[in-house]
């Protein structure tokens, strides 16, 4: 049994996301950097194209899924089959930013709780992970540089209060634009009541970049209503969105999102279509899992563009 990408998340997940990486002859020996996280930047040059897949499974109760092997995964780009490649498994280190919207909007109880589960996400990371925390007001302000250090991360936190308006679009953009070159899995996890009330940048242009991105996107609502481009950025790059009410939900919520990014399948193939250098084209993904049990259903990021 095969079960394709845009089944709903469900009792056995996996996440992906991809990076082209437009690599010389030595393939297997970039693909070895990639696994042990020594090298995760994008290289170009002539030769070889390789397209690297992070995919994270977990099972209904968040779970996660290991030993699985190259054959039990299936690969498809432009809903053609591609070969598999490489294939290796283990915990990658993880490049986080944690994004806290701090707006009037916020004031009182939301923001409370977003203070609350950016400091319970921060427990959870592991000690070589590395973090970054920014506020969200009209401006995208670096309250904590990217560090291993959680203290002074929560204590920058803890020192929040409510400010200005909320120009969320524009600080998504320049925070995928922050992450491009860092090592290890990218994740960026908002913390926001999700309305945007000053940005330059439109829906589009956001969506748009993180198509561009290798960031794994975790929109986390604080509110009664949930808008619709949380779920569109969390589906596009393999990420989840959440809605929150209450403090009862933050420990489980943040554990399965901190489970997600850590353990990691890494899938390389050399697109059976060859990319042509220059042309930013798009190509969808679709991730399939083979050989499991009844109610196996995958979650994964849509696609990559070729630059």
């Amino acid at each position: 049994m095969v079960t394709s990408v845009t089944a709903p998340a469900g009792a056995l997940v996996v996440l992906a996301g991809a990076l082209l990486v437009l690599a010389s002859t030595a393939e297997n020996r970039l693909f070895a950097q990639a696994a042990s996280a020594q090298e995760r930047v994008a290289q170009f040059s002539t030769g070889v194209q390789l397209v690297e897949v992070y995919a994270t499974v977990t099972d209904s109760t968040g779970g996660i899924v290991m030993g699985l092997q190259q054959s039990d995964f299936e690969i498809y780009e432009n809903d053609q089959k591609q070969t598999i490649a490489n294939f290796t498994a283990g915990e990658f280190p993880a490049t986080v930013v944690l994004g806290v919207d701090r707006s009037f909007s916020m004031a009182g109880e939301p923001l409370r709780l977003a203070k609350l589960a950016s400091q319970t996400f921060l427990r959870q990371l592991r000690p070589t992970d590395r973090s970054m925390v920014v506020a969200i007001s009209s401006e995208a302000d670096v309250i904590a540089p990217m560090s291993t250090d959680r203290v002074a991360q929560a204590q920058a936190i803890s020192a929040l209060d409510a400010w200005s308006s909320t120009a969320l679009h524009d600080t998504i953009l320049s925070t995928l634009d922050r992450l491009e070159g860092e090592t290890g899995r990218q994740a960026l996890i908002v913390f926001s009541d999700g309305t945007d009330r000053y940005s330059h940048a439109s829906t589009s242009d956001v969506i748009d970049r993180a198509r561009r991105s290798h960031a794994l996107i975790y929109p986390i609502t604080f509110g009664k209503n949930r808008p619709p481009l949380s779920a569109e950025l969390a589906a596009l790059t393999g990420g989840r969105s959440f809605q929150l009410r209450d403090a009862k939900q933050l420990d489980a919520t943040l554990s399965s999102i901190a489970r997600e990014i850590r353990y990691q399948y890494l899938i390389g193939y050399t697109p059976a279509v060859p990319v042509a250098k220059g042309t930013h084209e798009w190509r969808s993904l679709r991730v399939a899992v083979r050989n499991q049990p009844s109610g196996v259903r995958v979650r994964a990021r849509d696609g990559y563009t070729a630059e």
